[in-house]
């Protein structure tokens, strides 16, 4: 059974907060209106009877303890005389009452007080009146009818049942706090459920000792919801949250290669839609602005959507380069709207992507580009359950695994890191995406989609 980490459940349990506020809420308050509107009032009244032999014994001797105990053994009997056919049919036609003896039953409880020869008669009812003479009644009759089978005289009514000025079951306050319990115990067992099933990778674990990869960079979640959104955000809005993420990303690469020099660098994920197309196209545009000569390779030859980015055409690109003649690679390369930046796309898809990525002239292909630029980022295809991505790491200096806060399975990222370390791939570290971190020291800068 997996260990459960107290402080870190407590911690998740912050994300609750607006469940319990609304359960607890409509708990409480569907449990007053219930009370209060729709609640039928039971009123309840007592009355007793106590039952015993005549002070004394047909010898004219006083009463004993035996003939004490006697009575008290008797009471289990007395009760089920006092509620039998025989009593309640007499009080359904002394009282003029519309209900059968089955119905009168369920409303009655009727047992001998603990140790004594007292019996307890309990009349519930919707008329406060009706509870208090039924309950009299019921002691009247009782006594009567015990009196004829047992030959006992001393059957006497000890209280008699008063009219209820109260409903019995008047219990709000108990109900709202029970309410209000029920529905914490409630939200923190399903955050509890969904924690412990929860395979998820979060930044705010320790990834590195459990994982046993270094986090690279955390890109920030974007709040430019609502909004028109380029993608391009470290051109479009290099002020932005995103844009100081991703370039505090470059910063941390240069610094893991600084006895080498960084050449080529393979942006993957675990899964499709965790954003590596977006982390790669960023990265690239922000080691531009450094005034580096980059050029970003769309090796997603499945799926590959940079041109979709970059604005330009993908009527021929690597696919079509990788079938063709290298010493044209020229023709392949295109232009974007941003200095020092230049792309390769994906070109028609592919039969076999995973043959042509492992070709000799790919690996050639790698060696020629970095002739011409200072980086080249290559934007792979998910690892999971595709060769792609894991053959073309041992081809390049570093490669990162972009994984989405939250929301990417700790067991998919440890088959990726597997089928990598299998090929000797040289990885950088992780990639956290769409970090929502409220704590963050820059949760308070604001996207100013005009900054140049």
């Amino acid at each position: 059974m997996e260990e459960i980490n107290i402080k870190e459940f407590f911690s998740y349990l912050k994300h609750y907060i607006l469940a319990f506020v609304i359960v607890g809420v409509l708990a409480v308050g569907g449990i007053a209106i219930y009370d209060s509107m729709f609640k039928k009032p039971i009123y309840q009244a007592q009355a007793t009877v106590v039952i015993a032999k005549s002070d004394e014994s047909a010898d004219g001797s006083a009463a004993t303890l035996n003939d004490i105990n006697a009575s008290q053994k008797l009471a289990t009997t007395y009760s089920e005389i006092a509620k039998s056919e025989l009593v309640l049919n007499q009080v359904i036609k002394n009282l003029g009452l519309h209900t059968t003896v089955k119905e009168l039953s369920k409303n009655l409880t009727i047992k001998p007080v603990t140790d004594t020869a007292i019996l307890s008669i309990t009349v519930k009812d919707p008329t406060a009146r009706l509870s208090a003479s039924i309950a009299n009644e019921i002691a009247t009759i009782f006594s009567e009818e015990v009196a004829k089978i047992y030959k006992i005289e001393n059957v006497t009514q000890l209280s008699v049942a008063e009219t209820p000025e109260a409903p019995a079951n008047n219990t709000l306050t108990r109900d709202l706090v029970l309410a209000a319990v029920v529905s914490v115990f409630a939200v923190a067992g399903f955050a509890f459920l969904r924690f412990y099933l929860d395979d998820t990778v979060k930044y705010s674990e320790d990834v590195e000792k459990a994982i046993g990869l270094p986090v690279t960079g955390r890109i920030l979640k974007s709040d430019m919801k609502g909004r028109r959104f380029n993608e391009l955000v470290v051109e479009k809005s290099p002020k932005a949250i995103v844009s100081e993420s991703v370039k505090s990303l470059r910063t941390n690469l240069q610094f893991t290669a600084v006895d080498e020099d960084l050449k080529t660098i393979l942006v993957t994920s675990t899964n499709a839609g965790e954003g590596k197309s977006f982390i790669s196209a960023n990265l690239a545009v922000s080691f531009a602005q450094a005034d580096k000569r980059v050029l970003i390779v769309d090796c997603d030859l499945r799926r590959g959507r940079l041109h979709k980015l970059f604005n330009v055409v993908n009527t021929d690109g690597l696919s079509n380069l990788l079938t063709g003649d290298l010493r044209s690679f020229g023709k392949y390369i295109r232009p974007t709207k941003i200095k020092n930046l230049e792309i390769i796309t994906c070109g028609t898809y592919p039969p076999n992507p995973s043959e042509l990525l492992a070709s000799k002239k790919n690996k050639r292909l790698i060696s020629v580009l970095c002739d011409f630029y200072d980086i080249v980022i290559f934007d792979g295809a998910p690892v999971g359950g595709l060769a792609d991505s894991v053959i073309l790491s041992s081809f390049v200096d570093e490669t990162l695994i972009v994984v989405k806060d939250g929301e990417t399975a700790k067991n998919d990222l440890v088959t990726a890191k597997d089928s990598l370390d299998k090929v000797g791939a040289r990885v950088a570290g992780l990639v956290f995406n769409m970090v929502n971190k409220k704590s963050s020291k820059y949760y308070n800068y604001y996207y100013n989609s005009d900054s140049k």
